[in-house]
């Protein structure tokens, strides 16, 4: 059994469930978290949590047959499995916990929901890293790959630990105020200043000789850090929207760079712990040894495994253990979060789709299937951007590998359209391939229609012996979408004939 099986059954055989109590003290048992540490984390005196944990062992050895104790609890309990009649339980459980609790996946998954897949041991590295003085965390993941569910829940640990929270959100900043790096810095530290509820004192730190770096360290040094008793987690979340601005973020990095390194002698800058959030690499031209995102902890989010997706199908209700439905899901969608957690809330849900896996597999690609709204956004931004579409073309009808330049490998890694293994790219999953290669071709299609009636259009009034201008000829020629030999043809023969039409 995993630990998250062990807390199901909990639940689902006593009247009562399980409280946030007693899932703590299981949780980190199961991590070996000494009953000392475990009264610290669930804000409970020691003796408690030791009764609490008594009365645990006990279920526990009721249902294993065997003795349980905090020291056999994990060993015993992963060469279990679940009884025939325990897994019912379960089943019978998740689906009455569902009926009540079946969430549209939008935004970061609640901390009290029940569809928050953990991603072990990323989440116990992460907060033990964060309670280190001066440390960094950088959190790199395409786009609904589960980076904000993560921050909520690192949130939450620092605020049970006394910690001070700021979350810098980057996209939500005016474009004005990427315009210098003055401008940039100041709205950065006014920002921290009101989510810390401290009065901005720019004024009283800024200093036009030393510069606005400086003057930033200084105001974080002298003035917010020397104001906090207890650590600061500062969350620079959407870092990706600053990489536009190449001379600003190769500040902004250098400036991060220094603050990790001042924690190593200074002690006020031991109080900051950073986290920076975002989807893409990172290809500003910058020294290794100036940057930030070659030192402190790296984190990836991968895509879930088949166990986790296992698992989020039992906590919806579905009884999917001969993993013949979990293998057709996975083989259109991949393990992607959103995607998996939208088609469990249809299958489970009352759109029509009740159970029936194989009719949305079926409509998956299609404008009648359940991505199509949110594929849309996509093919928005394609529109937008013919390099970019021509580059993902390239990679959807390919039958191996692809090499992209790097800007646009980074734009389709952060949109989590692809799949990066080195410089080789691959489409991120079976639906991508199928969605878009249907939309490329219809679109492709489109505008050879366009440029076949914008043709007509032009010369469709003009007769035999018309004069028409070399100019208007020359301007048709070069539209995109003119073959080339054809143009070359055309243009020899509007240069040789030139006086016959002027």
């Amino acid at each position: 059994m995993t630990i998250d099986e062990v807390v199901l059954l909990l639940k689902a055989s006593q009247a009562t469930g399980l409280t946030t109590r007693q899932e703590i003290i299981l949780r980190s048992s199961w991590e070996g978290e000494t009953y000392t540490n475990i009264a610290c984390e669930a804000d409970y005196d020691e003796e408690g949590v030791r009764k609490i944990a008594a009365h645990l062992w006990q279920l526990l050895s009721v249902f294993c047959k065997e003795p349980i104790n905090k020291s056999n609890f994990r060993q015993t309990l992963e060469n279990h499995r679940l009884s025939k009649p325990h897994q019912q339980l379960v089943k019978e459980f998740n689906k009455a916990a569902t009926a009540i609790s079946l969430e549209f996946p939008s935004g970061p998954v609640s901390l009290n929901s029940r569809f928050y897949i953990p991603c072990p041991p990323i989440e116990e590295v992460v907060y033990t890293e964060i309670a280190k003085p001066g440390s960094l965390i950088c959190i790199k993941a395409p786009k609904k790959m589960g980076k904000s569910s993560l921050i909520l829940r690192l949130l939450a640990r620092a605020n049970n630990q006394g910690f001070c929270t700021v979350t810098l959100n980057f996209q939500q900043a005016d474009k004005a105020v990427f315009a210098s790096l003055d401008k940039f810095l100041r709205w950065f530290c006014a920002k921290v200043s009101r989510e810390l509820q401290l009065e901005p004192k720019l004024n009283d730190y800024w200093n036009e000789d030393m510069g606005s770096k400086v003057s930033c360290f200084i105001y974080f040094q002298e003035y917010l850090l020397s104001a906090l008793e207890s650590p600061l987690v500062l969350i620079l979340d959407e870092v990706d929207w600053v990489f536009e601005h190449q001379k600003l973020f190769e500040e902004l990095l250098l400036l991060l760079r220094s603050w990790y390194e001042q924690a190593k002698g200074v002690e006020v800058w031991q109080k900051l712990r950073l986290v920076l959030v975002y989807s893409t690499e990172i290809i500003v031209p910058i020294k290794l040894t100036q940057s930030p995102f070659n030192i402190g902890l790296p984190i990836k989010l991968s895509p879930f495994t088949r166990e986790q997706v296992l698992d989020l199908a039992l906590r919806h209700g579905l009884d999917w253990t001969d993993g013949k439905n979990v293998d057709s899901l996975m083989a259109m969608v991949g393990g992607y979060p959103y995607l998996l957690r939208l088609a469990f809330y249809h299958l489970v849900g009352r759109g029509g789709l009740e159970g029936n896996l194989e009719q949305l597999l079926q409509q998956a690609p299609t404008e009648a299937g359940i991505y199509h709204e949110y594929l849309r956004q996509f093919v928005l931004v394609l529109q937008d951007e013919p390099e970019l579409k021509n580059a993902f073309y390239e990679v959807i009808n390919a039958t191996n590998y692809v090499q992209l330049e790097p800007a646009l490998v980074c734009k389709l890694q952060s949109m989590g359209l692809i799949n990066l293994e080195g410089d080789r790219t691959t489409v991120a999953c079976e639906l991508y391939r199928l969605y878009f290669r249907q939309y490329l071709k219809k679109s492709e299609s489109l505008n050879v229609e366009e440029e076949s009636r914008i043709q007509n259009s032009e010369f469709s009034n003009v007769s035999v012996g018309d004069s028409v201008p070399i100019q208007s000829l020359s301007g048709l020629l070069h539209r995109p979408g003119m073959k080339s030999a054809t143009l070359e043809e055309m243009e020899r023969g509007i240069q040789e004939g030139s006086s016959d039409w002027t």
